[in-house]
């Protein structure tokens, strides 16, 4: 066991290390190239910030082991609203004002509801995971249309300022590649030593995906979005957590099922997603903003974020220590 728990807490540094120059690099390449300031906040950042769960699926799927592909699409989402923009909105209340952002968060609480209702039966297929892939890439396409516009959208000021002085094309592309590649390497590793730590405990690979897997690879969106609050930028907060999101639902989920057919344990949806869309329904309602009140997440509902993710988690880590 010792072996396995340090390789898999190297290859969670590794992780963060790598995802951060993975972003910074894809990202100052992109404006190099001239890529609008909305694009690289909507597509590159909320790429950049899903690639370790989405190489760490991967893996996981091609290994075979699914149930950490999924726990870690899965865990990740709820890790996303209910620690990350729970932890943020306690440091100071988060405010949306990007009409994008308005946009997206009834378009995440709709994906939600189809990933559900593919697993209802327990079993993502590959025809599943390929209409999940369907949506992803029209989503995609949707975010390129949106982000090509030059309408001054608050997610846009807030993503060039956060960008910063430009990096040379060189620096910016030994930035992007050096990171993808300790980040493919460092996801191997994670995944080989959670898989150790579940068959030592006795666990499923979902309950290790859920917690050790899902809270290293959302690391990264934590610490970018309590940097983007501490500015005053709560659109890119709370941007990062809702695209990072729709990746796993639809692109991470749905790669993995294509890989490797999946079939789901029933906690998985009766649990683990139900919880998933009460916070993305949650997040739909207090962040979107009714009868003219701007969405906003305020110190009382994060703490009550955290304190949902700190239960779920509790219950999560019995499980593991006495299956």
């Amino acid at each position: 066991m010792l072996i396995p728990s340090v390789l898999s807490v190297v290859g969670l540094l590794l992780l963060l290390w790598s995802s951060d120059r993975f972003v910074d690099g894809a990202s100052q390449a992109a404006k190099f190239f001239g890529m609008p300031p909305l694009l690289i906040g909507m597509v590159i950042v909320g790429f950049g910030t899903s690639a370790p769960e989405m190489v760490v699926s991967t893996f996981a799927a091609l290994q075979g082991n699914p149930g950490i592909a999924l726990g870690n699409a899965y865990g990740s989402n709820i890790a996303n609203i209910a620690l990350i923009l729970g932890i943020t909105a306690i440091l100071g209340p988060v405010r949306v004002h990007s009409a994008i952002l308005r946009k997206e968060l009834p378009i995440l609480t709709f994906v939600t509801g189809i990933s559900i209702l593919l697993l209802m039966d327990l079993y993502l297929s590959f025809w599943d995971s390929l209409a999940l892939l369907v949506l992803f890439v029209l989503l995609m396409t949707w975010s390129v249309v949106q982000g090509m516009k030059k309408n001054g959208d608050a997610l846009a000021v807030q993503t060039e300022k956060s960008l910063g002085p430009r990096h040379s094309l060189k620096k910016s592309l030994w930035l992007l590649l050096s990171g993808l590649a300790v980040l493919i390497a460092s996801s191997r590793l994670l995944v080989w030593g959670a898989v150790e730590i579940a068959q030592h405990f006795g666990v499923s690979d979902t309950i290790i995906g859920l917690t050790v897997v899902a809270v290293g690879t959302s690391l990264p969106e934590l610490a970018s979005s309590i940097i983007a609050a501490k500015r005053g930028e709560h659109d890119i907060a709370i941007g990062n957590v809702i695209g990072s999101n729709l990746f796993n639902t639809l692109g991470v989920v749905g790669i993995a099922g294509i890989i490797h057919p999946i079939t789901v344990e029933s906690s998985t949806v009766y649990r683990d997603m139900t919880l998933m869309a009460i916070l993305t329904i949650s997040l739909f309602v207090i962040g979107y903003g009714f009868r003219g009140r701007k969405g906003r997440i305020n110190r009382f509902e994060g703490a009550f974020l955290v304190f949902v993710y700190l239960i779920y988690t509790s219950y999560l880590i019995k499980t593991i220590v006495t299956p």
